[in-house]
């Protein structure tokens, strides 16, 4: 059964000791409205997969932000989650990494909720239905010398 949460309150997410980010809920509106940013249309057709995750994920963050903890500047003061900092803040790999599998990956894909196939019946070939036609005359075997 898939569970739906109808209260689309923000969440918090730790992306890395100390850092957390307090994210919208990743909805259909929001994939939508990230779809269609300037900075991902802008991605050049020839671009790799790689540079159009990195300009989707700063591009999502933005929409997605709403505060942060464990984030300051250079000489170690706070500082609020703004469209600088946010991209800033992607350029760091382990951060990347740990906002595409806690909020992405998981708004992509429905979590462990029993959201696939039913189970088949028991037994090795319950079922499974052939895929290949039989064959109409039995083959010869050749015989060697």
């Amino acid at each position: 059964m898939l569970t739906l949460d109808l209260t689309n309150a923000p969440r918090w997410h730790d992306l890395s000791p100390g850092v957390r980010v307090q994210l919208r809920p990743l909805t259909t509106a929001l994939m939508v409205a990230t779809r269609s940013d300037p900075a991902v249309e802008a991605v050049p057709e020839n671009a790799s997969d790689e540079e159009r995750a990195v300009a989707f994920a700063k591009a999502l963050a933005r929409r997605a932000v709403l505060a942060w903890e464990g984030v300051g500047d250079a000489d170690g003061n706070a500082i609020d989650p703004g469209p600088e900092a946010i991209d800033a803040l992607l350029d760091i790999w382990p951060i990347f990494e740990a906002f595409q599998l806690t909020y992405v990956s998981k708004g992509l894909l429905l979590e462990q909720e029993k959201n696939a196939s039913a189970p088949s019946p028991n037994g090795p070939s319950a079922g499974a239905t052939d895929t290949a036609k039989p064959a109409r005359k039995r083959a010869r075997t050749v015989r060697r010398s």
